[in-house]
């Protein structure tokens, strides 16, 4: 599926292609929470890489790479996804990660194209829920994991024939 996607103060577009464009994993880690706020948590689909065409603001982009623990001392520290975003109206776009070259993730609020209905959903992360989330009360066909799943994104779109 060809994904069409933007910031909200439109400075940003971009276009990429899915095999996989169903948004049915909520991650309640607290770089997902804190960098993209939403309901706790955020929610990401699976685009392919090659296929990511910046098609308005190209220079205006901006990237984060965030830690995954800031506990431990800087040289034990473990780099995790480049998140990047419009500086103007700190939209997040899409993230990457070194790796799983050729996949980018989406953030599914960014993606302005109809996104397919899930037929069941994950939540994910679940041990880093804040308290003022309610992540518990799941929808029907619903999975919860309290770290990671032992499965991938696209091995769950294959499971699930989604």
């Amino acid at each position: 599926m060809h994904l069409q996607g933007s910031c909200h103060c439109g400075a940003v577009a971009f276009e990429v292609d899915s095999l996989a464009p169903v948004p049915f994993m909520r991650c309640y880690c607290s770089i997902c929470r804190k960098t993209s706020g939403g309901g706790g948590y955020t929610v990401n689909i699976l685009g392919q890489a090659d296929t990511l065409r910046i098609t308005r603001g190209a220079d205006a982009i901006k990237s984060y790479r965030a830690v995954k623990d800031k506990s431990v001392p800087e040289a034990e520290q473990v780099l995790c996804q480049n998140r990047y975003f419009c500086p103007t109206c700190a939209s997040y776009l899409w993230a990457h990660a070194d790796e799983w070259p050729q996949w980018v993730y989406p953030y599914a609020s960014a993606i302005d194209s109809e996104l397919p209905v899930p037929k069941a959903t994950a939540s994910i992360m679940l041990g880093s829920a804040a308290k003022w989330t309610d992540p518990r009360e799941l929808p029907v066909n619903s999975e919860a994991f309290e770290e990671y799943p032992s499965y991938s994104l696209e091995q769950w779109h294959r499971d699930h024939n989604q």
